[in-house]
């Protein structure tokens, strides 16, 4: 089967298909390209919403994102996000694989398809003269003869006329020689023409257009084959990336099984929890007697009974109980006294981490610009050491600073950690450290507020304020206890005024002997002497434990 024996006569249709050829494998490429603008397009669109419902930094929404079911959806935004790279991936491949490589290819095929038809129409052109050569000899023949045979009629006719002369004669008969001579000529260049004709057509026939054909044919053929290639490629574009997709999904499915609803309730509790009992049941009020009335111990309300004289606050009861009370409105204090015990724990925990941190890197600035200055002591020529000092004195203060700070919000970290109902005995302690500060008339910001189911406080007095562990308590604690065997001893790195019942100031590089090392609540119990003996910050001094001595276990 070749279009050169087959097809010898088709030569301008064949132009014509193979023309459609290449149309159509630059409809093939423009489809392919328009599918690649989709998947940037889809790509794009996919990354857009991810990052639309993404959580903003620094908001409440981010917040919320503790919940496992909240986690699970981040992890389906980001898997859309990897998944969106992966219809990039396609569109990338598609180009590179395909569009570029058939762009090139169509280029080839035009000047290949070019230069077959070229030598065609040459081949063409080259049989056409041939063929107007052989019909200018045959009409030349055909005349000359015509020619001949009138000179001869002419001749016989002069020849048989006896009125005509010799010399008249004669020419005549010349001149019918003349023109048989030349029509015997032109007979021979027919013959000759002829000849050269029927081989040229022989060899355009069999040869010139069998050779060019099967080069077109086998064009066309090369490009169906880069079809089928290119359809292939396009598939395995979008196969490659199945896989990844597949771990996508998975993936998603994953962060769906990873939620759970017990944890995410937990969250809740922590979340919310204000830490207060709920109210006990209300007494009877017997109005046929003469009595005052009498509130429960564990209503809400503020106590007025007489039994309880010395815990009175200042502020009036308005006998709400805490479902029913107003938020109160306003700008939020320092100490988060508006927050209910649990939640105001957290947001101070969380503040004295904050405040721990910005100490740590303060601290790790103030080394660094002291390593810095020692070399610059040691090399002069790279710096004045001078010039670091006051940038040395100012990071110094900002500690101090900070560390003052820390100590007013672990104060108050104390003193609620002392109210809630699951505490150890040295958070009582602590709770007594700090609670003995403000007599029981004075009205404390922790006392005088109420909790609303919002999670804030009220203007009002709070009978779940009043259970508190007096100074009196701790100061018995210490009279009952006997006197604690030293189990190591500690050097004051800062001086510490100790203004708070059941702490003890010290001042810096003064060394004292480790009666209670840290619990984990940030206090260090020391004494001074048989007489001295309290609390400081464990931040404040450097602890040297006795190994042999019992309960030590490590330097601090």
């Amino acid at each position: 089967m070749s279009w050169g024996t087959e097809l010898w006569d088709q030569f301008d249709n064949l132009e014509k298909h193979t023309q459609w050829g290449i149309d159509t494998l630059e409809k093939c490429i423009k489809f392919v390209k328009e599918r690649t603008e989709i998947e940037l397009s889809y790509a794009k669109q996919l990354r857009n919403l991810s990052k639309k419902y993404q959580p903003k930094k620094n908001s409440k929404e981010e917040e919320e994102y503790k919940y496992t079911s909240c986690k699970a959806f981040i992890s389906t935004l980001n898997e859309m996000n990897d998944y969106a790279g992966q219809h990039e991936v396609i569109s990338e491949n598609m180009a590179s694989q395909i569009i570029v490589d058939l762009a090139r290819y169509v280029q080839e095929l035009k000047q290949e398809r070019k230069s077959n038809f070229h030598d065609g129409r040459k081949a063409q052109q080259h049989i056409e003269t041939c063929w107007k050569q052989l019909e200018s000899s045959k009409r030349r023949f055909e005349r000359d003869c015509k020619e001949a045979d009138r000179a001869q009629q002419y001749f016989e006719k002069m020849d048989a006329d006896i009125n005509v002369t010799k010399a008249d004669v004669e020419k005549a008969r010349q001149q019918a020689q003349i023109r048989h001579q030349m029509a015997e000529d032109s007979k021979a260049d027919y013959s000759s023409i002829l000849q050269k004709f029927n081989h040229e057509q022989h060899e355009y026939y069999h040869t010139h257009i069998p050779n060019i054909f099967q080069k077109i044919q086998e064009m066309e053929e090369r490009r169906i084959v880069r079809i089928g290639e290119s359809m292939k490629t396009y598939a395995e574009v979008d196969r490659q990336v199945i896989p990844i997709i597949g771990k996508c999904l998975d993936g998603i499915v994953k962060a769906a099984e990873s939620i759970d609803q017990k944890n995410d309730s937990q969250l809740v509790i922590e979340a919310y929890k204000s830490g207060f009992e709920p109210p006990g049941d209300i007494e009877f009020e017997d109005y046929t007697q003469p009595m005052k009335r009498t509130v429960s111990d564990n209503s809400l309300s503020n106590s007025r009974g007489e039994g309880k004289p010395d815990l009175k606050f200042g502020g009036k009861s308005k006998g709400k109980l805490w479902p029913f009370i107003k938020k109160n409105k306003g700008a939020t204090p320092e100490d988060f006294s508006n927050l209910p015990p649990e939640q105001r724990r957290k947001k101070l925990q969380q503040k004295v981490d904050e405040l721990s941190k910005e100490i740590q890197k303060e601290m790790d600035q103030r080394d660094a610009i002291t390593k810095m200055k020692d070399v610059y002591l040691k090399n002069p020529q790279m710096g004045d050491p001078a010039s670091l000092d006051h940038k040395l004195a100012e990071v110094s203060q900002n500690i101090e600073k900070l560390r003052l700070e820390t100590q007013k919000f672990e104060a108050w970290l104390a003193e609620v950690e002392g109210r809630l109902p699951a505490r150890s005995e040295q958070m009582r302690r602590q709770s007594g450290l700090y609670d003995s500060q403000n007599p029981p008339t004075v009205n404390n910001c922790a006392q005088d507020r109420e909790s609303s189911p919002d999670g804030s406080y009220t203007e009002e007095q709070s009978q779940e304020s009043e259970v508190k562990v007096l100074a009196t308590d701790f100061d018995d604690e210490f009279d009952d206890e006997e006197p604690l065997p030293a189990i190591g001893t500690c050097k004051a790195l800062y001086t510490f005024e100790g203004q708070n019942e059941g702490t003890i100031s010290v001042v810096e590089g003064e060394t004292l002997y480790v009666i209670e090392e840290d619990k984990g609540d940030g206090w260090t119990r020391i004494r001074r002497n048989e007489d001295e003996e309290g609390y400081v910050p464990t931040s404040y001094v450097e602890v040297c434990l006795d190994k042999n001595a019992k309960g030590a276990k490590t330097y601090i």
